[in-house]
């Protein structure tokens, strides 16, 4: 039978024996102290004895013959009956004096206590009553106890004071007598207490330390629950009633996992649907922007295609010099090159974004997204200053997503400043790209000089569908997918604006762990 230090049976245990030896030892320290007490007033009535005793003793030797008692060798008679007497009583000394309160014996070796015996056997003699006292310390049975008793009387014939007695004890035989049966006590409290003990170890295996341990093995085999339940629990006490209650507790818990399970399943499903409607509002905006950047393609890719066909009617003439015929191919040749790169960048930037992410430097980035949209007609009357100053530009994004946030914010500022309208028609139409680097993140600022945003619709303008643009000019998504997708790679998104002057778009994204030296 194993014991473990920290186990329930061993901390019982403990606290039975604990408490078993201190009854025990309590009860024993009470009987001792009792039995010490009537120890002592057994030893306090031997000594009234004793010295009544010898008081008719000394009165009989004086009635028969006082002169035999101060004769040869009656004094040693006398001495030695009263000796035996004080033995017999556990008594040591006795002093005798007369009416007159003159010494006439002693027995023992008083020492110098005589003195102290004669003067409380004259005092009896005044007083004519008993007296009794103890006096001095000495270590008892349990505690510190009195080391000597010391008692006088005055003792009479026919109603005559005929002297006085004074005897004394030494206590320390009796403290002696009561230890030694103290080591016995002491034995056997050890032998009850181990029975005891025992005893109740058996009681608390059966009643509690083996009900605990099955509850235990419930409640850690919990998938199991049904098969350790088969046998139904017969206790009527508290275990039992624990048991039953932990059964119920386990059943509901089985019945909440299941339900938890059935939500947590609804709340995935609800989750990936959640997902791929962002997904299609990403793509959604992505294509609208797209068609924003197909109007201006279709406007730059009708200048090289009209001089292609000029050098093809040309070349049809079929009078032109060789060195002609080269010239005109090379200059159809950069103008088709010049399609071709202009439609290769809308169809870059028109491709599904993959959900990979990689590290991207985001100057670059914004470099090649305002060469972008150098293309737009719009973009002729808006001049882009770039202050590109953060030291570390390399982040962990996917690069289409984040060309769509710069796209849409450049976009907008520039819509704003197209709308503004001033006296002369030459309000300045800048708009200025700052980036700098604040503890772990780069800081992206978009910074127009359009008409701003009132303090009442700036609070809005990243909840979806919401757009301070006329209908027909915007979907209300731009903002509210930029939020989404830098939110998404752990980064922030604001707007700052005062009517009438403008509005900045300050971009927060963090640093990759081994962002480089920007280019």
């Amino acid at each position: 039978m194993r014991f473990p230090f920290y186990s329930l049976r061993t901390g019982i245990v403990a606290c039975l024996t604990f408490l078993i030896l201190s009854a025990m030892l309590l009860i024993n320290v009470v009987m001792v102290k009792f039995a010490e007490r009537d120890l002592i007033d057994a030893k306090v009535e031997m000594g009234r004895l004793l010295i009544h005793t010898v008081g008719q003793t000394v009165v009989y030797e004086i009635i028969t013959g006082y002169k035999v008692l101060n004769g040869p060798g009656s004094v040693s008679r006398t001495g030695k009956e009263i000796a035996k007497l004080l033995r017999m009583g556990g008594y040591s000394n006795a002093l005798v004096v007369s009416s007159t309160g003159s010494r006439l014996f002693s027995v023992g070796s008083w020492e110098k206590l005589e003195e102290d015996a004669l003067v409380r056997s004259r005092e009896a003699l005044t007083r004519q009553k008993s007296s009794l006292e103890f006096s001095g310390e000495v270590w008892g049975v349990i505690w510190l106890a009195p080391e000597m008793i010391r008692m006088s009387a005055p003792f009479f014939y026919d109603g005559r004071l005929m002297g006085a007695v004074a005897i004394c004890a030494d206590l320390g035989p009796l403290y002696q007598g009561l230890r030694k049966s103290e080591r016995f006590i002491l034995i056997y409290i050890c032998l009850n207490a181990i029975i005891l003990v025992l005893f109740r170890i058996y009681l608390l295996s059966r009643t509690v330390v083996k009900p605990v341990r099955r509850l235990l093995t419930i409640t850690d085999k919990f998938e199991e629950w049904p098969t350790l339940f088969d046998q139904e629990e017969s206790s009527r006490n508290e275990i039992g009633q624990l048991s039953r209650s932990l059964k119920m507790m386990l059943k509901r818990l089985e019945t909440n996992k299941r339900e938890l399970k059935a939500n947590i399943f609804s709340l995935e499903e609800a989750n990936l649907e959640i997902k791929k409607a962002q997904d299609e509002i990403i793509k959604s905006e992505k294509m609208a922007s797209a068609g924003r950047l197909a109007t201006g393609v279709a406007h730059e890719i009708g200048n090289p295609l009209s001089i292609i066909l000029g050098y093809l009617e040309l070349l049809k003439r079929g009078d032109l010099t060789h060195e002609e015929n080269r010239d005109f191919v090379e200059r159809i040749e950069s103008e088709v090159t010049r399609i071709n790169q202009i439609i290769r960048e809308l169809l870059d930037f028109s491709r599904p974004a993959s959900a990979e992410h990689e590290e991207i430097e985001i100057h670059q980035l914004i470099m090649e997204t305002v060469n972008l949209l150098k293309l737009q007609p719009m973009m002729d009357q808006v001049e882009i200053r770039q202050e590109l100053n953060a030291i570390k530009d390399v982040v962990w994004a996917g690069k289409a997503q984040l060309k769509q946030v710069f796209l849409n914010i450049i976009l907008n500022a520039a819509d704003a400043m197209i709308d503004t309208e001033s006296s002369d028609g030459l309000s300045p139409k800048v708009l200025r790209i700052d980036t700098e680097n604040e503890d772990d993140f780069i800081m992206i600022s978009f910074t127009d000089t359009g008409i701003g945003i009132s303090p009442e619709e700036l609070g809005r303008i990243f909840d979806p569908f919401f757009t301070t643009k006329e209908p027909g000019k915007g979907t209300g998504l731009g903002l509210s997918v930029c939020y989404t997708i830098i939110e998404g790679l752990g980064g922030r998104i604001r707007a700052e604006s005062v009517l009438g002057k403008g509005t900045e778009v300050i971009v927060a994204i963090p640093l990759t762990a081994n962002s480089g030296i920007a280019n």
